[in-house]
């Protein structure tokens, strides 16, 4: 069985350290790896991008699309973890699970833009209702993301696991300036003409995130119910092996008190909610930070362009 030849581009950081252990498990990969002493030597990196089949770029948004244009190999396949690409044209969104054509893009493509964790658990939520015409999409709607601190990549984790600091114990809510950088790519990928109010919060645990939109019913297509929304959801994921939506008011949930931030940690899955009154309705999306918002999507994405099984390694 011939390999397929991969090489990770800052393969030292949080993302790029993940998605070498899904891949250091397979056998239908060779896993190219740069000496650490040569990671910033220019040469070498595009030697090893141009003799990988799939190269993935784990690397600050500058110095990804510095190493796209080190890329001569019309074979090399380009997986961007960086923001830098994601509303790109000439690039597709690497989530599979955004419409019905997105997989033959996806294999289609040698430039693959791996979503955000808080943008792929938004736009799972709002892109089916958004194409079902019951959230219009003029709609203003708000988002709420509380996430782990492993988000925030190395440094942030640091700041965490060093301990000593009061203010690292309660969640803090960030993105102040309203300018959060998936931003973008929530609204072009969801098909909403106005930008979402979004809120992202991190606290002190290492992973796991869950994106809630609250939406009056009232503001949406007539008649349309939590139960309405519910079947969307249903309808849309059917056969989806990663996504599971889950019972309307899930009765496990609401018997516990609370939502469980961190119970899709360790998979690639992603849980769907519905929490509805007569009145109002709460979607709820939940995944692992690491997994299916980062490291894990990107492996997917990668699966599908191959055209092996999609949750190979995963």
């Amino acid at each position: 069985m011939k390999k397929h030849a991969v090489f990770v581009d800052g393969q030292e950081g949080t993302t790029g350290l993940r998605i070498h252990e899904y891949l250091a498990r397979r056998d239908d990969v060779e896993l190219l790896k740069i000496d650490s002493d040569r990671r910033k030597d220019t040469t070498e990196r595009a030697r090893l991008l141009n003799e990988a089949d799939v190269a993935f770029l784990c690397l600050p948004d500058a110095a990804a699309r510095e190493a796209v244009a080190l890329v001569a190999n019309p074979k090399t396949c380009i997986i961007d973890a960086s923001t830098a690409h994601r509303t790109q044209p000439d690039w597709v969104f690497g989530l599979p699970e955004l419409a019905l054509e997105q997989r033959e893009r996806i294999r289609a493509s040698k430039r693959i833009a791996n979503p955000g964790c808080h943008a792929t658990a938004f736009i799972l939520l709002l892109r089916p209702l958004v194409d079902a015409g019951l959230v219009p999409a003029a709609l203003p709607v708000s988002a709420t993301s509380i996430t782990g601190y492993s988000g925030g990549g190395k440094k942030m984790i640091e700041q965490y696991e060093a301990g000593g600091d009061p203010q690292l114990t309660s969640p803090r809510p960030y993105g102040l300036t309203l300018a959060h950088k998936h931003l973008p790519e929530m609204t072009q990928h969801t098909g909403l003409a106005v930008k979402p109010a979004f809120m992202p919060i991190v606290s002190n645990f290492y992973k796991g995130l869950a994106i809630s939109v609250p939406l009056h019913l009232s503001q949406l297509a007539r008649n349309t119910t939590g139960t309405v929304l519910q079947q969307a959801f249903e309808e849309r994921y059917a056969g989806e092996r990663f996504i599971r939506v889950m019972p309307l008011s899930d009765p496990a949930t609401l018997e516990s008190g609370a939502l469980d931030v961190q119970a899709c940690n360790d998979t690639n899955r992603v849980d769907v909610f519905v929490f509805a009154s007569d009145s109002q309705a709460l979607l709820v999306a939940r995944l692992d930070n690491l997994g299916k918002g980062a490291s894990g999507a990107a492996v997917q994405a990668m699966n599908v362009h191959l055209g092996v099984e999609e949750e190979l390694g995963l």
